[in-house]
C-alpha cells in the first residue's frame, strides 16, 4: 500500500540492500502475475504454486533475519504492523500451510473425471 517505504525498508536491510533498485519492482510484478493466475481455473495450479513459493520466500527471509539482525525492518501494513517478528514468522508459517492445502486440494479436485 505504501510502495515508497517499501522501497526504504528493502534498502534498510542488510540482507537486501544490495537488491534494492529492483527488488522491489519484481516482488510488486510476481504478485500481480500470481493474482492473474489464481483468477483462472487453467492457471490456477501454477498460481497457488506461485503463492506457495513466494510466501514460503518470505517466511524464510523472517526467520534468517530474526537469527541475524537485530534491526527489523518493517513496512507491513494493518494487523501485521501490530505484531512481533515472532508472531510474524507464526502467521507466515500458517499462510505456507494453508497455501500447501489449497494447492493440494486444488491438485485433487480439478483433475478430470476418469
Amino acid at each position: 500500500m505504501d510502495f515508497e517505504n517499501f522501497r526504504n525498508q528493502v534498502s534498510a536491510s542488510s540482507l537486501l540492500n544490495g537488491f534494492s533498485q529492483f527488488l522491489p519492482y519484481m516482488i510488486i510484478i510476481a504478485e500481480f502475475l500470481i493474482v492473474g493466475l489464481l483468477c483462472y481455473r487453467k492457471t490456477r495450479t501454477t498460481g497457488l504454486i506461485g503463492s506457495f513459493v513466494l510466501m514460503l520466500i518470505f517466511t524464510g527471509y523472517i526467520a534468517l533475519l530474526l537469527r541475524t539482525n537485530k534491526n527489523l525492518p518493517c513496512s507491513c501494513g494493518g494487523i501485521l504492523e501490530k505484531m512481533s517478528w515472532h508472531q510474524h514468522l507464526y502467521f507466515n508459517i500458517g499462510c505456507v500451510i494453508l497455501s500447501s492445502i489449497a494447492l493440494g486440494l486444488n491438485l485433487r479436485y480439478s483433475r478430470p473425471a476418469d
